[in-house]
């Protein structure tokens, strides 16, 4: 008789076949592809109908971060390798403490290069993990399992509940089907996979495309982007440091040399070397004015 876990696999959409992809083994290369770039472009569409979600997680990460909290991402297998890449993507991108956001993966961080599939079913470690980064109730975990039954997440989203922080849960099957007690819920249904059961194709690029806008959006609400550009970027590599001058020059309109003269007055602060040079102000007025408006560079130069 079928146990508890096949019983459950059986009436998930990321557990069926697709029919779009039906013979693909008899397929040629040309045909292949089509037929994924197809079921691909479905995946945008399904993710607009969950914005009204999306912004309901993104308040709840403003004020989390405004008051002093943290995000905790926390999956195994491509869901835990997804929320690590974002988590590790916003220190050098929005210029925030590595502590603020942090990607937790069941099996551990070994598990993001070689795969240790039996950690997703202990749902006690899922838990403990959580507790071990001293999760309060200040903080927000977010729990991404695109099959929505993983046991290691939902003990993770247990404890922050019974610890009094807020929950958010991002899975590829129907929010209908949840039984789970999140804050908010993020439910990209994108259907049976191309291969059956292979949730790093539609469902891990409709994660990653909602993970993008989780952080971006919340980023931008906190002040970290001035116009549609990243002032909040730390530079600490060539790459970046070419990047900041650049970011000065096509904002203010300076030259290439007085850009890297007063990024070096501002301490490399691009924030600062803006503030300094559109309202005409030294170093120290403005890193006082960002402060007073939040780090907001708009409101500061206003």
């Amino acid at each position: 008789m079928p146990n508890t876990v096949y019983r459950e696999l059986q009436n998930l959409v990321t557990e069926a076949r697709n029919e779009a992809s039906n013979g693909v083994d008899s397929k040629s290369i040309h045909q292949i592809l089509h037929i994924i770039n197809a079921e691909d472009q479905r995946i945008p569409a399904i993710v607009e109908k969950e914005i009204p979600y999306i912004e309901k997680a993104v308040e709840i990460l403003v004020t989390a971060f405004k008051n002093g909290g943290r995000l905790f991402y926390i999956g195994a297998g491509t869901s835990g390798r997804l929320g690590v890449l974002d988590a590790s993507e916003c220190p050098p991108t929005f210029g925030t403490d590595p502590g603020m956001i942090q990607g937790i993966m069941a099996g551990g961080f070994s598990a993001l290069i070689k795969a240790i599939e039996g950690s997703e079913d202990l749902a006690d470690q899922g838990a403990a993990d959580l507790a071990e980064k001293g999760f309060t109730s200040k903080d927000v975990v977010c729990g991404i399992a695109a099959s929505q039954r993983t046991p290691y997440v939902i003990g993770a989203l247990e404890e922050a509940k019974r610890l009094g922080g807020k929950s958010l849960y991002i899975t590829c099957n129907h929010r209908s089907e949840l039984q789970l007690d999140v804050d908010v819920s993020i439910c990209p249904v994108v259907g049976p996979e191309v291969v059956m059961g292979s949730t790093r194709m539609k469902a891990g690029t409709a994660t990653k495309l909602v993970l993008n806008m989780l952080t971006t959006c919340t980023m931008i609400r906190l002040g970290k982007v001035y116009d549609n550009m990243m002032v909040d970027l730390q530079m600490n590599s060539k790459k970046l440091e070419e990047r900041s001058k650049r970011t000065v020059m096509m904002i203010t309109g300076v030259d290439y040399k007085e850009a890297e003269e007063v990024l070096e007055q501002s301490g490399g602060h691009v924030k600062t070397a803006l503030v300094m040079i559109l309202a005409e102000v030294p170093a120290e007025v403005a890193k006082a004015r960002l402060l007073e408006n939040d780090g907001f560079v708009r409101k500061a130069i206003e």
